[in-house]
């Protein structure tokens, strides 16, 4: 499973489409690892990255939009928290259970399916929204 940046992923926002771009870097070191055997001494630092990194990311996307006045704002929102948790909850398995094969799969498909649909569908609604204004 590959998450390879694509440009149909830009949003246009300087800021957002930096922070997507280190995102995917960081997932892709991932899965470079995991395609090396090697999955299971990276999770911990992907995970870590992650969930301190997001709350980065969505401060930045959030402040935006408020900014802006974004009429989706606490749908997109309620995205990023549930996000937030699932996260937690990644770490919290890591924690409990170490870093298994199994959790190194649950963290790529979470981050791979999320962070692509996310994009091409909630922030791209956001950017567009964003350019008329």
């Amino acid at each position: 499973m590959a998450l390879l940046w694509k440009d149909e992923l830009l949003t246009g926002v300087a800021v957002i489409d930096e922070q997507h771009k280190e995102l995917f870097a960081r997932i892709e070191n991932l899965l470079d690892a995991c395609n090396q055997g090697k999955g299971k001494a990276e999770v911990a630092n992907t995970v870590d990255f992650l969930a301190e990194y997001i709350k980065i990311h969505f401060r930045d996307e959030e402040e935006i939009q408020r900014n802006s006045g974004y009429p989706e704002y606490e749908a997109h929102k309620a995205m990023h928290d549930q996000w937030v948790r699932e996260v937690a909850e990644l770490r919290e398995q890591l924690a409990t259970d170490g870093p298994t094969v199994r959790l190194v799969l649950k963290v790529n498909r979470t981050v791979v399916d999320w962070l692509t649909q996310h994009i091409l569908k909630v922030d791209k609604r956001l950017a567009e929204y964003l350019r008329s204004q």
